[in-house]
């Protein structure tokens, strides 16, 4: 046993077709945090947390941690995220979480106790699918869960994060607290899908993360006059709905121009019908980029040009930070590891910069952290299409157990 006891990628595969057969369907996964997929999904990994005589713990966040002692501490934690986006993928943060479950598995059917604690951590919130917080519960985790910015969120159905976070035993102001194990863990690994095209457009089974991109979401809000379609003349309308529109071509623009990419997701007109025009619009902007000041860069360039628009069209504007993230290094000496796990399990040492957003984005603030990728088919992701040829995740969650094992082992020296 030079690393550690073979991750059984069968099982693990086995693990998260089950997760779909209970939380997903024909129209993808249904697992909208806070919600009762989510709920259900977290009610399978505590059975298969128990299968292992593990109880699953709650934090202040939310997040769900399940443990594995060891000789040793502090632990290595591993994991990523069971919440998905309406109607998304049956992969997407579940992958890691199963496989976190693979590895204490591993351990503990080999009868033989890990030479450093493995605590599995099931992320809460990673979305932010439904009030635009992504990372809530690891950013709780991290320190920088800023709690007043919170306050004034609500969801589609126009409920306050408050109530839909105290429904599922969580409050709000306590959910810091859950940076109290932060010295309890001594570095953090998570496996995922790309989420992206480059890695199947390589002929590639797994790859090292280097970082992610940082990000800046922001809500724009036009204010302009609703009138009658029919009676108003084009020369006398303030309509805000095209003063979005027009704005959400120029933020399309900006992320071509700076080498990043911008996204305008999400765009409302008020009253919403077609016999009047609009009088209030409102987009909601995601701008990313691998590069602080480029990223900075984008959105002074985005707050210019709505300026513009906004004037030009007669429009009142208002605008609004949603959340934002750094671009994060992840540790160069886990890099480094899961770089080598991946040449010895796939073949490849190919490194990547993640234009998605992560749980360990936020852990690396405070811990040494890494990722391990594997292909997404298509480049497909948040969809009900997103998949992995199953060739593709055993070689991936093969990579991962080497990594975890090798750094239990002797990557990180126990205290």
């Amino acid at each position: 046993m030079s690393d550690g006891p073979a991750i059984d990628a069968g099982r693990v595969i086995a693990d998260l077709r089950e997760l779909d057969r209970r939380t997903g369907g024909p129209d993808g996964a249904q697992r909208l945090c806070w919600g009762e997929g989510w709920r259900a999904a977290r009610s399978l990994l505590g059975e298969l947390l128990a299968e292992l005589g593990l109880e699953a713990e709650r934090d202040e966040a939310g997040n769900l941690w399940g443990s594995l002692e060891g000789e040793g501490g502090p632990a290595l934690a591993i994991g990523s995220h069971l919440d998905s986006v309406p109607d998304g993928g049956w992969l997407d943060g579940a992958l890691g979480v199963m496989a976190a479950l693979g590895v204490l598995r591993a351990w503990s059917e080999a009868g033989v106790a890990p030479p450093r604690t493995l605590t599995l951590v099931d992320w809460a919130d990673e979305e932010g699918a439904r009030f635009g917080r992504s990372l809530f519960g690891s950013s709780a985790f991290s320190g920088t869960l800023a709690v007043d910015e919170l306050r004034g969120l609500r969801d589609g159905d126009g409920r306050p994060i408050g109530d839909v976070l105290s429904e599922n035993g969580v409050e709000l102001d306590r959910a810091p607290r859950a940076g109290g194990r932060r010295g309890e863990v001594a570095a953090y690994v998570e496996l995922h899908i790309e989420q992206g095209p480059v890695l199947e457009a390589e002929g590639l089974r797994a790859a090292a993360v280097s970082g992610c991109v940082g990000i800046e979401r922001h809500r724009f809000r036009f204010a302009g006059q609703a009138s009658h379609a029919g009676t108003t003349p084009m020369d006398r309308r303030r309509d805000a709905g095209l003063a979005a529109a027009e704005a959400a071509l120029r933020v399309e623009e900006i992320g071509r121009r700076h080498g990043g990419v911008s996204t305008t997701g999400a765009l409302a007109f008020e009253p919403g019908i077609p016999t009047a025009v609009a009088g209030q619009a409102e987009l909601m902007v995601d701008l990313r980029h691998p590069e602080a000041g480029e990223l900075a860069a984008m959105l002074g360039d985005a707050r210019a040009e709505v300026e513009a628009i906004a004037a030009r069209r007669g429009c009142e504007l208002e605008m609004r930070p949603v959340w934002r993230i750094d671009p994060i290094r992840f540790d160069p000496e886990l890099v480094a590891a899961a770089r080598q796990a991946c040449t010895e399990a796939t073949g490849s040492d190919r490194v990547l910069t993640s234009g998605a957003l992560h749980d360990a984005a936020e852990v690396a603030r405070v811990l040494p952290a890494a990722m391990v990728f594997c292909p997404s088919a298509a480049g497909i992701s948040h969809a009900k299409e997103e998949d992995t040829f199953e060739a593709d995740l055993v070689a991936g969650i093969e990579a991962f157990g080497l990594l975890a094992h090798r750094l239990v082992r002797g990557g990180l020296q126990p205290t």
